[in-house]
């Protein structure tokens, strides 16, 4: 696979096959025994992260067969509420959600804001499904779960403002058109907006920091990031109560929809 360089030219000498081979933020979090799995429609896709790396791949031909991969990646992203209600979530979770459910243009079904809703709400009230086992949005322990919505681009539409241009040595990594980013937590205030610029380092640096983690340690974009989004984050204040969010449909929904998935961006 030829990369595009820094130029935006596909450069013959820059080649990766099968897999790049760099620690990851996984393997950051294995180093300090905290728990992770991905969520993903599909096992060869570029949707899905993991598969992207040797070490957690270990492809053998176009199927990855790693321990970790065994381990950590599951192909049906329902499976998180599933796991939720089993109080089996892990400690950092990625879900990339199937195509009917992803919000891109023209290549969705308008699931994705009930999709992400059945994910808080069974966050918000898992308490009670789980007959007190567990309590991930934190109404009745320390521990509270941190939810980040990001979308990975921005849909093709207008944006009056211009993606600031970097200059070297950030500069072959630029960033792009801004994109939303929602916080939902017990922690987090109500209704606050914040105009700070983020990126998606960022997310990354909040995970560093919040495991104990030197910010940075992956020397890319977390190092790069100026924020860890712990400004989004009052641990003063007593947890907040939950509220469902209201949706079309609910998490049974998903949990018994049949439809084949389809890749979560169809570029």
């Amino acid at each position: 696979m030829q990369l595009i360089d820094s130029t935006g030219k596909e450069n013959t000498s820059n080649q990766i096959y099968p897999c790049f081979e760099h620690n990851t933020v996984a393997d950051l979090l294995q180093t300090r025994s905290m728990t992770w799995r991905y969520y993903a429609p599909s096992a060869n896709s570029i949707w899905n992260a993991p598969n992207a790396i040797q070490h957690i791949c270990v492809a053998n031909g176009t199927t990855c067969t790693g321990a970790d991969w065994t381990a950590n990646v599951d192909l049906n992203p329902v499976h998180v509420l599933t796991d939720i209600g089993n109080c089996k979530l892990r400690q950092v979770t990625w879900v990339a959600p199937s195509g009917q459910n992803s919000d891109h243009a023209n290549a969705n079904t308008g699931g994705g804001p009930a999709w992400i809703a059945s994910i808080v709400n069974a966050i918000g009230n898992s308490w009670v499904a789980s007959g007190n086992k567990c309590d991930y949005w934190g109404n009745n322990s320390n521990d509270a779960t941190a939810i980040f919505v990001v979308w990975d681009d921005w849909g093709g539409w207008y944006d009056h403002r211009a993606p600031k241009i970097l200059a070297a040595p950030q500069g072959g990594y630029q960033l792009g058109f801004r994109v939303p980013l929602l916080v939902v937590s017990a922690y987090t205030p109500v209704q606050v907006v914040d105009n700070t610029p983020h990126e998606f380092g960022s997310i990354v640096r909040f995970v560093e920091q919040n495991f104990g983690i030197q910010e940075g340690a992956l020397t890319f974009a977390d190092a790069r990031a100026t924020s860890d989004l712990t400004g989004f984050f009052n641990l003063n204040q007593p947890a907040r109560p939950f509220l469902n969010v209201h949706a079309q449909v609910g998490a049974a929904f998903f949990l018994n929809d049949k439809r084949p998935m389809t890749a979560p961006d169809n570029d």
